[in-house]
């Protein structure tokens, strides 16, 4: 069954609950996939941002103050389920999809979420939200905030945003 991406006449974009619990369900997945597989495609200690990349398609789809709150729960989802420190990804998670909502244009969403400008808002909020993320975790007398930042927060800025041209180029070959 192929996703209908006309925003105005499925009957899954007029009923937000069950809209919303299918973003429940696929926020679980991909915690658990992210969890459980993705080390396998791990890189010196770094990996994509599914749970990111959900949060900023949200955010696009839905708006901002939707992004914000898809960002809180899917933070907090993986912040329980990865044994994280409990709010650290929620935090960032949350100012990464209120980012995010600011490029929501309901009109070219399509255009949005099948060009390289998907990609450009997923860096960017990626970006942000490692900045934050890593803020957390740098410990004074270990190494400076610059080089941890550089090792694991650009390195996961840029893994993140290649992990996310498979759902931009998803949508491309869907546009009509």
């Amino acid at each position: 069954m192929a996703l209908n991406f006309d925003l105005r006449s499925s009957a899954y974009v007029t009923n937000p609950a069950i809209r919303y619990i299918g973003y429940g369900v696929i926020a679980m997945l991909l915690s658990v996939t992210h969890v459980v597989f993705l080390r396998f495609l791990e890189v010196s200690s770094v990996t994509p941002d599914l749970l990111l990349i959900f949060t900023v398609w949200i955010a696009l789809v839905e708006g901002q103050f939707t992004g914000m709150i898809a960002g809180f729960l899917c933070g907090v989802l993986f912040d329980v389920v990865s044994t994280d420190v409990i709010g650290t990804n929620a935090l960032a998670k949350t100012i990464a999809g209120f980012i995010a909502g600011y490029f929501t244009r309901p009109a070219f969403l399509k255009e949005t979420l099948g060009s390289a400008r998907f990609l450009m808002i997923v860096a960017l909020s990626g970006f942000v939200h490692n900045l934050i993320y890593n803020f957390f975790f740098l410990r004074p007398m270990q190494v400076s905030f610059l080089m941890f930042f550089v090792q694991y927060g650009v390195a996961s800025t840029l893994y993140t945003t290649v992990a996310a041209v498979f759902p931009m180029l998803y949508v491309a070959r869907r546009k009509d």
